[in-house]
């Protein structure tokens, strides 16, 4: 394997990881914006009061992307066992 492979291949899950990851980040980070933006108006600053909607937004997001995500990871292996099996 050479150092260009070596590259391609840590490129590919790379941009994996950050396809993977958006459908969870995405929703948590626009409710977190929200919350921050209320509790900046209301002047409450309360830890949990971010902590807990932004955990089940995240959960919710997982279980509808939840077989998105997988097919990814599983695109990504199928294609990295391809090249070991053909020798890269």
């Amino acid at each position: 394997m050479s150092e260009i492979d070596a590259l391609e291949i840590i490129q590919t899950v790379l941009w994996t990881i950050i396809i993977a990851s958006s459908p969870l980040v995405l929703p948590a980070m626009a409710v977190g914006i929200v919350i921050a933006f209320g509790q900046a108006l209301t002047q409450v600053q309360e830890a949990t009061l971010t902590f807990v909607p932004k955990m089940l937004v995240v959960f919710f997001a997982a279980m509808l992307a939840g077989s998105f995500i997988a097919s990814q990871l599983n695109a990504v292996t199928e294609q990295l066992y391809g090249r070991i099996a053909t020798g890269f």
